[in-house]
Formats: structure tokens, sequence, C-alpha cells
């Protein structure tokens, strides 16, 4: 996306981009008695990056989690309070799992898994919307969205 946001003309830090997309689950993996862990789910990665001299990445671990778009009180006040790497950050780990997928196969699980839940849809429209600015800015179409080469190529997990 980085790439093909580029070729436009736009400017984004791809080195920001992918190196937050790389680690915005990284408080995942700290141990459950882990004093990060209390600042909850991207809060406690923000933190944990930025004690430890990475806080440029801060922003985009902190705002990716499917909560804070949802919980927002518009999705243009979300837009307008994010960088463009910290949304492409967001919308990437939604299309993330253990391959590329859809936003609807992503949150069809969200939804089976929290069906009480009012902020699913609310932020299921919002991510709808970021995902068709993201890839109208790109000039790729959803389905045409790919991991990196060097992922497909090396990655054991595919």
């Amino acid at each position: 996306m980085c790439a093909a946001i580029k070729s436009r003309g736009v400017e984004v830090n791809s080195d920001l981009a992918e190196g937050a997309a790389l680690l915005h689950d990284i408080d995942k993996g700290l141990p459950p008695d882990d004093p990060y862990r209390a600042l909850g789910h991207g809060a406690a990665g923000a933190q944990w990056l930025t004690d430890h001299g990475y806080s440029e990445l801060a922003p985009a671990i902190r705002d990716h989690p499917v909560n804070v778009i949802g919980n927002a009180a518009s999705y243009d006040e979300w837009a307008a309070s994010q960088s463009l790497e910290a949304q492409l950050v967001a919308y990437s780990d939604k299309r993330a799992h253990q391959d590329i997928v859809t936003l609807d196969e992503r949150f069809e699980r969200w939804f089976k898994r929290y069906p009480d839940n009012p902020m699913e849809p609310i932020a299921y429209e919002r991510f709808q919307r970021l995902e068709r600015e993201l890839c109208e800015m790109a000039g790729v179409a959803p389905q045409d969205v790919r991991r990196l080469a060097w992922v497909n190529q090396t990655s054991a997990f595919r």
C-alpha cells in the first residue's frame, strides 16, 4: 500500500508504517503479569516502544485496535487524529489474519465472538470507509491488496 500510495505522489513514511505494522501487537508478547498490560492492547505496546526508544512508532501502534475507531465520536474525528501511517497500520491489521482476508471475513469473526457489542458494527462501517479511502489513494481495489513480496517468498507461515 505504501509503494502504491507513493507512486501516486502522496507522501508516506514507509519505514514508519511498515515498522509499526510489524510491531503493532508487540504487547501481546509481554508476560501476562507485565505492568504494561494494564494499559490495554495498543496502549501497552505503544508505551513499551516509547520506553525502549521507539516513540515514533507509538501513535500508530496505540491507535490500531478496532475499539479505538469504533469508540471515536465519528470517523472524521478519528481520521483527523491519525497520520496516514497510523491509518495504514489500523487497516492492515484488519486485513491480516494468517493470510490476507477481507474486512467482511475479519469482522464476521468479531460479530460471532462479540454478538452484543454495539461498537463492532460502527467500527465495521468505519473500516469500510477507511478501506475505500486508502485503496482509492493507492489506486488499487481491496481484492488486489497483497502481502509484501518478501513475505510471500520467505514466510513459513503462509
